[in-house]
């Protein structure tokens, strides 16, 4: 009997996020039958020097759909703003009826303590609408017209900030929990990023940053370098009560997979 088909939620603040930070382990869990859907609370209406924000917005949404489509799967956007994302009784109603119907069976997003507080809010909101999606009596917003899960699903956050450093510029402490070996597939997860043109472009007029991908490649590197792989991912698990700790991507890629 053929084991029934999986399927995994990233659910990021920005377009791009999910793609820089844990494109090459959607990328594994796509390669081997998963079903994978990405999500972002904004559009991106911030990320541009000369664009209005409908304009930015439109374009970026289109990129973000085209990534998710490389990897067979779907895109999602919340409707929020950029620098505006906050964990309120909306967005947790959003995020709520997203995973009611997408039905993931484990969800990514952010570290909870990230360079930037779009990043922040979105990983609280993560965290607190998978609390929310079994309750049959939690009807906020759209949640209202959906089904509830069955039940909680694992959590895991991408391991630590760019650099691996808060907002302080003190290293972060959290060791992850596990590594994924992505030296397969960096070609890839280089092409998701490429995608997002628009980014790179932002982030050389605002931000001085030009080796967008590059950068990408130098910190997968780096992550590698610390488990004696070429390239590697990193994640922590949601391991408190009462969200479940099945470990699924480490089960799934299990010989891919470096634990501490």
């Amino acid at each position: 009997m053929a084991s029934p088909t999986r399927t995994v939620l990233a659910l990021c603040a920005h377009p791009d996020d999910a793609e820089f930070r844990c494109g090459g382990t959607l990328t594994l869990l796509a390669q081997r039958g998963w079903k994978v859907h990405v999500a972002t609370l904004t559009a991106g209406d911030c990320g541009s020097m000369e664009e209005r924000s409908h304009q930015i917005a439109a374009r970026r949404h289109a990129e973000a759909a085209a990534a998710a489509a490389r990897l067979g799967g779907s895109y999602y956007c919340l409707g929020q703003l950029d620098l505006q994302v906050f964990d309120t009784n909306e967005t947790r109603g959003l995020a709520t009826a997203l995973l009611r119907e997408v039905r993931p069976d484990c969800v990514l997003t952010h570290y909870p303590k990230d360079y930037m507080p779009d990043h922040d809010a979105a990983s609280a909101i993560a965290r607190v609408s998978i609390f929310n999606a079994p309750m049959p009596n939690y009807t906020v917003g759209p949640s209202a017209y959906l089904p509830p899960l069955p039940g909680l699903v694992p959590l895991y956050y991408f391991a630590t900030p760019t650099g691996g450093r808060d907002y302080f510029g003190d290293p972060v402490r959290q060791r992850p929990h596990f590594h994924v070996d992505i030296s397969s597939v960096v070609e890839q997860k280089d092409q998701l990023l490429a995608c997002h043109a628009s980014q790179r472009e932002w982030l050389r007029k605002q931000h001085g940053v030009d080796q967008y991908m590059e950068m990408m490649k130098q910190y997968d590197a780096k992550v590698g370098r610390e488990v004696g792989l070429v390239a590697a991912e990193a994640f922590l698990c949601h391991r408190g009560e009462p969200y479940p700790t099945t470990p699924l991507i480490q089960e799934a890629l299990s010989d891919l997979v470096r634990l501490p």
